[in-house]
């Protein structure tokens, strides 16, 4: 695939345009006593080799323009209203309601290594869009503000059908704004739309694939999201097809006082092939934000699916840790088909606290999955994310490369799964989890998780069908005569933790580099067995995000 230097906009516009600082007295997620913890920052004494530096983002903005807004506030007539407004069928109303009535059981997970505030869920507005909106997602009919916003971010989406060979879902708050390239990939027999018109023009699909991979009872987040969801991506790859460019949304979030929801749904069908990119940024404001995302992919026998997300939310005030976005989000793949293959590559830059697992479910024979991701975090942010892989199927095989930077004073965990089924015989994995500290105050941790089921002796009576999540066996403890000899698995796992050192500054200054280079160079060759897997154009503008991200954080 070709990439034009205007391809990169995609994640340049990660680089620059993220964030815009905006006091308001708009409703907070948070407590107020929470808040003004937050506010206190770094008690007295507190220091550290490197410390996060205060530099302003001098090209942030929000968008000043009308907006439909719902009061904040949830409960079963929000729902109705909101599926109302989006003219949905009756089924997909019962899907919101039954979401909703499961999350109201549930509680937040509280195991992660994230000190998360107490979210008020009734301080938030579940749909927010720009008013007067073209009806069939025409971008020659979006408001010109609207458009300038996208250009200022390094997407110009009225230029973008000449300049590019990558087809953009621009997605604002609550709603879609349009896709570009529509008629080229009808032609292609692709669909590449947002969802709420794949729910209206394609309901037959929406329904037979939506909850197939991540069903709402899942887990709390995800329960929420399949409730009040408003928008995102639908693409459908027709069988044996090749799809002629890059796919891609953008996410901005502009109004505070709203969450984003946003749903992704990609099925590959059987022998057909695609590429798929995310990016995302919201202004800076005081009070953090929501993000509860879902991501379904579907693999059909002998698809190709190439899954690429560079993340860069608003982070919050790097001394006080006030204000970011809160990135609480479920995505996984379902290699469902015989042969498949997907390959996720992603790079976490931004928000304050990000919750995430990306899986994996090698359901088909013979599935290949690779994972290849790089979680940077600076200033007071957190994350604790990673990655599941779940063999199913006999012959599979997985890869899981993981690098994590802490920076400042922030929490850099990795937790991850490899969770091999009875059925799995001849199953591969191997993962690679490393660390990288810049500062005595950045912390890592390294959290993985090897299990395997064993396969049941031949003439031996049991349930048989039980769960793979329910079984615990450990894979150390293994016996080597319970498995075919063809079968036998493979699992392997290696991690490493280092620290960037003074000595080591100290000789790439004396070659002529500042430490700011320095850092951004040494991060380079750390991240680099992960940038290689982006799309090519990205790869290069990845390693300047990640070097702009830790600038200020040496000094």
């Amino acid at each position: 695939m070709a990439f034009t230097r205007t391809s990169s906009c995609l994640v340049i516009c990660l680089l620059y345009y993220s964030h815009a600082i905006r006091w308001t007295s708009q409703p907070s997620l948070l407590s107020s006593r929470q808040q003004e913890s937050r506010r206190r920052g770094t008690t007295d004494g507190e220091s550290s080799e490197f410390s996060a530096g205060s530099k302003p983002y001098p090209y942030g903005f929000t968008t000043t323009i009308e907006t439909e807004t719902f009061p904040p506030g949830l409960d079963e007539g929000v729902i109705r209203r909101l599926s109302t407004k989006k003219n949905e069928p009756e089924w997909l109303l019962e899907f919101r309601l039954k979401a909703y009535r499961a999350w109201q059981g549930m509680e937040a997970p509280d195991w992660s290594s994230l000190s998360l505030p107490t979210i008020n869920y009734q301080n938030i507005s579940y749909y927010s869009a720009p008013k007067n909106l073209p009806k069939k997602g025409s971008l020659d009919e979006v408001d010109p503000a609207l458009l300038a916003t996208f250009e200022k971010l390094g997407i110009p989406l009225s230029e973008q059908k000449r300049l590019t060979n990558v087809a953009v879902d621009a997605v604002f708050d609550s709603v879609s704004l349009g896709t570009t390239f529509h008629a080229a990939l009808v032609d292609a027999g692709v669909i590449f739309c947002s969802i709420s018109e794949a729910v209206e023009r394609f309901p037959h699909l929406v329904r037979q694939y939506l909850g197939s991979v991540v069903p709402p009872r899942d887990n709390f987040f995800a329960a929420l999201n399949s409730a009040v969801f408003s928008d995102g991506t639908f693409v459908f790859i027709p069988p044996g097809v090749h799809c002629p460019m890059e796919l891609s949304t953008y996410f901005r979030i502009n109004a505070e006082e709203s969450g984003q929801f946003e749903r992704t749904l990609v099925v590959a069908s059987a022998d057909s092939e695609c590429s798929y990119l995310e990016g995302c940024t919201a202004p800076a404001f005081s009070s953090s934000q929501l993000h509860a995302a879902v991501v379904e992919l579907v693999l059909l026998d002998g698809a190709t699916l190439k899954y690429s997300t560079v993340q860069n939310w608003y982070a919050g005030d790097p001394r006080t840790g006030e204000g970011g976005v809160l990135n609480l989000v479920t995505k996984r793949g379902r290699l469902k088909g015989a042969g498949s293959q997907l390959t996720w590559t992603q790079v976490e830059a931004g928000a304050a606290a990000t919750w995430k697992y990306p899986s994996c479910v090698l359901e088909g024979a013979d599935t290949t999955c690779e994972f290849y991701s790089v979680a940077l975090t600076n200033g007071r942010m957190q994350a604790d994310t990673g990655t599941k892989m779940v063999h199913l199927g006999p012959r599979s095989r997985s890869r899981v490369v993981s690098k994590g930077i802490a920076a400042d004073r922030s929490l850099n965990t990795y937790r991850g799964l490899i969770e091999v089924g009875p059925r799995a015989v001849g199953a591969r994995s191997f993962s690679q989890c490393d660390s990288l500290l810049i500062g005595g105050a950045a912390r890592a941790l390294t959290l993985p998780t090897l299990r395997t089921v064993r396969p049941r002796r031949r003439g031996r009576r049991g349930t048989g069908g039980a769960s793979v999540a329910s079984k615990a066996a450990q894979a150390d403890e293994e016996e080597d005569d319970e498995v075919d000899g063809a079968g036998l698995l493979m699992i392997e796992h290696e991690a490493t933790t280092s620290r960037v050192r003074t000595e080591a500054l100290g000789y790439l200054r004396s070659r002529g580099l500042d430490e700011q280079a320095a850092i951004a160079l040494l991060t380079a060759g750390f991240a680099e067995d992960v940038l290689t897997h982006l799309p090519m154009e990205f790869a290069v503008e990845a390693d300047r995000l990640l070097a702009l991200k830790l600038e200020g954080a040496v000094g």
